[in-house]
């Protein structure tokens, strides 16, 4: 997965030398927004386990959890536009140049799901997690369907998580950088098949 690497470090380079000037405005008005400071951390379970803190812009007013249950009134207006696009997720550029990344791979999870995963399914955190990945496509629109359930956690415990597990092992040891390129494209064409 050489190639893997290599691309990761040098296509976040690329990006961020065009887009570090966005990043710092979007900063700025998401610290206007929330009154607080723009970037949001939290720590995320990444490659063997290990916990990294993951950056993202902020979207919601401090004092509300980012969690499966978030109440959608507790996200900014402009927070709702900046999840629409993703841009909310420029941030984690930088979780690539540190290491703790890839632009492609399983979506890393709050302590509590892949640090408790069993055997087989272990093999997800045998690679670096992803800004985007084949469960992430098929899943863009999670906080809508989690909204529109009953028991939010409980759904995504039994329906989506499973699912995302199974989606995610496939990745895993069906990789290939062609497939990486294609999860690329679809995600900036937001096309789910």
């Amino acid at each position: 997965m050489l190639i893997k690497i290599i691309f990761d470090y040098i296509l976040a380079l690329i990006l961020l030398f065009f887009l570090v000037g966005l990043i710092v405005l979007l900063t700025i008005i998401t610290s206007f927004d929330t009154k607080s400071f723009g970037i949001f951390t939290q720590n995320r379970v990444g490659k063997n386990a290990k916990v990294f803190k993951i950056y993202k812009l902020k979207t919601m007013i401090d004092g509300s959890s980012s969690s499966i249950t978030t109440n959608k009134h507790s996200i900014t207006r402009f927070g709702r536009v900046l999840r629409k696009y993703k841009l909310d997720e420029l941030p984690q550029l930088f979780n690539i140049l540190k290491g703790d990344m890839s632009f492609v791979g399983p979506r890393p999870d709050v302590s509590g799901y892949a640090d408790n995963l069993k055997g087989d399914d272990c093999i997800i955190l045998s690679i670096k997690p992803g800004i985007t990945g084949p469960a992430q496509i098929k899943y863009r629109n999670e906080q809508q369907i989690l909204s529109e359930v009953e028991n939010p956690k409980k759904y995504n415990d039994e329906v989506l998580w499973p699912d995302k597990v199974k989606i995610n092992k496939d990745y895993v040891i069906n990789w290939s950088f062609k497939k990486d390129l294609e999860y690329i494209y679809r995600t900036l064409i937001k096309k789910e098949n």
